[in-house]
């Protein structure tokens, strides 16, 4: 038992004594915010078009002014959502986030499309021919760039039904193509029920019509309304789930690269000598587990810290949450048993590899198989009761992620014991193959591939 625990500490100092460790510790949570921040920055930067609108012919007149009318009401659409989400921050933080939020919002929702006057020589030239090659002069990069526009709109009616040629700058660009689309099909419903004899007054009315929905559930919290309080749960989990998955493959990794570096230099041959390779593997899987712990109380710490400062009233919220449904009592329960499975073995692997490439191997299936419950999670946010994500759960090798990501829409209890009950039996049985193909990797020189490893779980190395 010393020597086991010796080996732990040796495992979890050669790490937590690192400047790279603590750096990459730091990497996730920087990393979403400059991940946030480029997004809103992305969002921002984003330059307005500038679009000429030709109404192509007689039957075409009024298209425009439906192109107007429908990037009119855009624009005050976004301006609402953009009121509605500083009101919103600056309730949660008691007004701290408020002037930062408008800043934020007022940059993302700026203007995207603007009409100006058709240049007069795409307004005159003939239509066809004329008209595309004057469209074309003024898209040219080489056209002095305060004479540039984006796009040329031209909008005709053919049977009745309003269209557009869209000639544009930009090729990957759909925003120009997205706005005409939809201020047509506003101009086609309001044609639609002129003719059938409505008042143009009451179509206006029907169109800017923007109800005002509350939902409600018996299940809520209140009994009542549907809040923040119950709409986080799901979200909780499903970030429980990736964490849990994060977590874990880390300090699998991280075992993984430390068995195949002592192996290839030798040092896990200096251990045996002093140690059973059941010590060797038992201490590194538990210093490896204080490592992830280091990680996972890191990261929790910072994001407890930064939803406090920014946001106390959804921090309470999300403690309750955290605490009243027992959801930290099972991401424990599931963190060991996935860590024990996972971190067992990439140890096994580790002791037949020297190098990275040997690894790849065994490696390569792994990791395809972790992304399947990368994929079902995101399933489970929507439909967490499907069948495929019920069954998959009941998975050993996906339960740790599933289960708890499913811990919100409050699944049979006997369903959770049985696939907790599955989970560590399975990881029992991992120990013991692993146990056998550490032990015959870490004393052999065999290369791995499928058959040494299998050979190595049957003979245990003899």
């Amino acid at each position: 038992m010393n020597r086991t625990l010796l080996i732990a500490r040796r495992e979890y100092a050669a790490y937590a004594k690192t400047v790279g460790f603590w750096l990459s510790l730091l990497a996730l949570p920087l990393f979403a915010v400059l991940g946030g921040g480029v997004s809103l920055l992305a969002g921002s930067s984003e330059t307005t078009r500038v679009i000429a609108v030709v109404e192509d012919g007689p039957q075409a007149v009024g298209l425009a002014a439906a192109v107007r009318s429908a990037l009119a009401e855009d624009g005050a659409r976004r301006a609402r959502n953009e009121r509605e989400a500083v009101e919103a921050v600056s309730r949660t933080t008691g007004g701290l986030g408020g002037p930062a939020a408008q800043d934020t919002a007022s940059s993302v929702s700026g203007e995207r499309v603007r009409i100006v006057e058709t240049p007069a020589a795409i307004g005159t030239a003939a239509p066809g021919t004329a008209q595309q090659t004057a469209a074309r002069d003024y898209l040219a990069a080489d056209r002095p760039k305060a004479d540039q526009i984006d796009a040329v709109v031209f909008l005709t009616r053919e049977g009745g039904e309003p269209g557009a040629r869209i000639w544009t700058s930009r090729a990957t660009d759909d925003r120009i193509e997205t706005v005409v689309t939809a201020a047509l099909k506003s101009a086609n419903r309001k044609s639609v029920l002129e003719s059938a004899g409505i008042d143009a007054g009451i179509v206006d009315r029907t169109e800017a019509f923007d109800p005002d929905v509350t939902a409600f559930s018996p299940k809520s919290v209140t009994g009542g309304e549907i809040s923040f309080r119950d709409r986080a749960p799901v979200f909780i989990g499903l970030g429980a789930g990736f964490l849990l998955w994060s977590l874990i493959i880390t300090g699998a990794s991280i075992l993984l690269n430390s068995v195949m570096e002592e192996k290839s230099n030798k040092i896990l041959e200096v251990l045996l000598s002093s140690a059973s390779a059941t010590e060797i593997l038992a201490g590194k899987v538990f210093g490896v587990a204080l490592l992830t712990l280091t990680v996972m109380a890191a990261w929790g710490g910072m994001g407890a810290a930064a939803l406090i400062f920014f946001a106390p009233e959804r921090a309470v919220d999300v403690g309750q949450i955290l605490l009243s449904g027992g959801m930290l009592a099972y991401f424990a329960v599931f963190m060991a048993g996935g860590y024990l499975m996972y971190a067992v073995l990439f140890a096994a692997i580790g002791a037949f590899c020297e190098t990275p490439r040997d690894a790849q191997t065994l490696m390569g299936p792994i990791m395809m198989i972790l992304v399947v419950p990368l994929l079902v999670m995101q399933l489970a946010l929507r439909t967490p009761d499907a069948p495929v994500v019920q069954i998959m759960s009941w998975v050993p090798l996906f339960t740790p992620f599933l289960m708890i990501a499913r811990l919100p829409s409050e699944p049979p209890l006997i369903e959770i014991i049985g696939a907790m009950a599955g989970m560590f039996a399975f990881a029992l049985l991992m120990v013991w193959i692993a146990g056998r193909a550490f032990r015959a990797g870490a004393l052999s020189d065999v290369k791995l591939n499928w058959k040494s490893f299998a050979r190595a779980i049957r003979g245990g190395g003899k």
